[in-house]
């Protein structure tokens, strides 16, 4: 596990503080993470406690979500397109964006697809909480506030995990034909002829789908089973040739085994 400090800390500490999740690989989490190990930017990591309220934190960011990137004193930066403008703002190089107006177009719209509102991540999260939603309240326990917390952020209903689902398998589906097409122009990246953001933010959220085995990646038992419970429409759709992508960005661009 990294080395945490906490909110009172972070605050009083110059530089660069990303805000992680503790104790779970979040995807947008270790997105960011990603796109500072690919340029070699050190940052203080700051802790969140994964559907907690995280009062003291909101307190000073004004949100109480994560990853946050926090550098020196400028606005908290939470949504996923600034974290990683900010990464390229302090290490221009290597870009991980493409200098071409119409491969950085592209490149922008998949990540959004991957990342954003009603995107990859957010569909999945809309699936994994369904089961315990569809629960007797009392059988969570203590969770059940976790889960209604978590159902109210991603706008969580029956109706919307249908729609989740279908929109899951339409990303993989756009993400595989992207990767056929790049790999019968003999290219070995999602866009392009060099790694970019794409690459990263593909890698990293595919855990929600297949995590890494677990000497990579030792996350709860519990999780990997709620991360790899896709059903049988979205592993259909599940191209093996992006998990072996996934596999090679990890073993020659970031930071194995993951540590979270």
């Amino acid at each position: 596990m990294p080395e945490y400090i906490d909110v009172a800390a972070a605050r009083n500490r110059k530089g660069l503080r990303l805000v992680l999740t503790a104790g779970v690989p979040g995807p947008w989490g270790e997105a960011a993470k990603g796109l500072f190990f690919a340029k070699g930017i050190d940052y203080a990591a700051v802790r969140q406690d994964g559907g907690g309220e995280n009062a003291e934190l909101a307190a000073w960011t004004g949100a109480a979500n994560a990853p946050q990137a926090i550098y020196e004193d400028e606005p908290a930066r939470s949504g996923w397109a600034e974290i990683l403008l900010l990464a390229e703002r302090l290490a221009p190089e290597p870009s991980l964006i493409p200098s071409d107006p119409r491969e950085r177009a592209t490149m922008f719209g998949l990540i959004f697809e991957i990342a954003g509102e009603m995107g990859l991540g957010w569909c999945r999260r809309l699936m994994m909480i369904d089961p315990g939603l569809r629960l007797p309240p009392d059988a969570l326990g203590p969770m059940r506030e976790v889960f209604e917390r978590l159902g109210n952020r991603y706008g969580y209903s029956p109706e919307a995990v249908e729609r989740a689902e279908r929109r899951v398998v339409e990303i993989l589906q756009v993400l595989a034909a992207q990767w056929r097409g790049q790999r019968e122009a003999g290219r070995h990246f999602l866009l392009g002829d060099r790694l970019s953001a794409l690459d990263i933010y593909w890698a990293t959220f595919a855990a929600l789908l297949s995590p890494l085995p677990a000497e990579l990646c030792p996350m709860p038992e519990m999780l990997r089973q709620q991360y790899g419970a896709i059903g049988s429409q979205v592993e259909a759709a599940l191209d093996p040739a992006l998990l072996e992508h996934r596999d090679t960005i990890y073993r020659d661009f970031l930071q194995l085994p993951l540590d979270f």
